[in-house]
């Protein structure tokens, strides 16, 4: 598997090494002992599932007492997948980085606790998986607006809206949002 940095310090994208012949092909997406040695020694508690349709975006969202650090990939399709550094005392508060994953290219994210996540999809449909070193908080659970000038993010729109939940269209901006201490 190859590990390479990002700009936003712990903010992993990792290629694991793909066997393939004429039968299909073979990839190893988690192994303890390598992620340990490339400084991700975190515990996964829950794998989650998400399917969404063609200029869906969800997120961005995080968890303020319970932050989640999650393993993201996509397993159908294709999606633009940004992370955002909520870290309080990091040199990179407030900056994002996006990358494309999709089935194809067969990357991951890591995505440390501290973060928010959000991603938007670029294919009819997509499957998206990621592990989470937290479980889901409902009452934790907050989200930043996805176009929120002060973020910048480059989404790759296909059209003029992305298709929102009610919750991510009235998601407040970073500088209203909730942040960790």
């Amino acid at each position: 598997m190859n590990v390479e940095s990002t700009p936003l310090p712990g903010l992993l994208v990792l290629e694991p090494a793909v066997h393939g012949d004429s039968r299909g092909f073979f990839m190893e997406t988690w192994r303890e002992s390598f992620f340990s040695e490339h400084g991700i020694a975190h515990s996964f508690v829950q794998d989650n599932h998400s399917r969404s349709v063609r200029g869906c975006l969800r997120g961005l969202h995080y968890q303020l007492e319970y932050p989640q650090g999650k393993l993201v990939r996509v397993v159908r399709g294709e999606v633009f997948d940004v992370a955002v550094d909520l870290r309080h005392q990091s040199a990179t508060f407030g900056k994002w980085f996006g990358l494309r994953l999709s089935e194809d290219n067969r990357r991951q994210l890591w995505i440390p606790p501290g973060f928010a996540h959000g991603f938007y999809v670029l294919g009819e449909v997509a499957d998206l998986c990621y592990k989470c070193t937290e479980y889901y908080h409902a009452g934790d659970d907050h989200s930043l607006l996805w176009n929120d000038p002060a973020l910048g993010i480059e989404w790759p729109l296909l059209g003029d809206e992305p298709i929102l939940s009610t919750r991510d269209r009235a998601a407040p901006r970073l500088a209203d949002a909730p942040m960790p201490r």
